[in-house]
């Protein structure tokens, strides 16, 4: 199940989140930016899922843009992946350029 979905630019700041569990606005600012901070510091020769506390992490980067989706431990990474994937370009068909 997905927990939340962020996209954050390359400065660390958040640009989209929507969360699908309840989580008090003081602990999603903390949880933004340690999940950020983790995305941006690795390499692109870096897997792109990373295991963080309870939940699994699965990013994607588009040019400035990272895309970053909490999951839980029984989820499907690849599926997810694709999942940003196909998001992306239906939002690069809808809105052009994107």
């Amino acid at each position: 199940m997905i927990k939340f979905f962020l996209m954050v630019n390359k400065q660390g700041q958040t640009r989209l989140s929507r969360y699908y569990e309840h989580i008090e606005i003081n602990k999603r600012t903390v949880l933004e930016a340690e999940v950020i901070k983790n995305c941006l510091s690795r390499s692109k020769d870096e897997c792109s899922f990373i295991e963080y506390k309870d939940f699994k992490l699965v990013y994607r980067q588009y040019a400035a843009l990272f895309i970053v989706v909490g999951i839980d431990q029984t989820e499907n990474e690849m599926a997810v992946y694709e999942l940003i994937h196909n998001f992306v370009e239906v939002l690069d068909k809808y809105f052009s350029r994107v």
